[in-house]
């Protein structure tokens, strides 16, 4: 995984509006199918963790927690432990960096 290119397409989607931010709004946006891409940071709590990925599992949404809340505060400016990427152009790209 390219983590910089990784961070940098998160930046550029937050740029766009095409992110949405903490465990509400993600989880908000999930449940209306809206998200396409769910990024959980390693540091996030076992509940957060266990919440956010039960209902990606659910609605068949794919997550990723290879990223910690630093890491993916830094790339979007915001002190975040999950955000969901609404965009499936972003999703796309952002999902085949992070398999490396």
């Amino acid at each position: 995984m390219d983590k910089n290119k990784v961070l940098n397409m998160l930046g550029l989607a937050m740029r766009a509006g095409k992110l949405v931010t903490g465990e509400e709004l993600t989880l908000k946006e999930i449940r209306r199918n809206k998200a396409r891409l769910v990024l959980i940071a390693t540091d996030a709590g076992k509940n957060t963790h266990k919440n956010i990925s039960d209902k990606c599992t659910y609605y068949k949404i794919p997550y990723n927690d290879r990223l910690t809340a630093l890491e993916i505060g830094g790339a979007i400016g915001k002190p975040r432990m999950v955000i969901g990427i609404l965009d499936a152009g972003f999703a796309k790209k952002i999902g085949e960096l992070i398999q490396g």
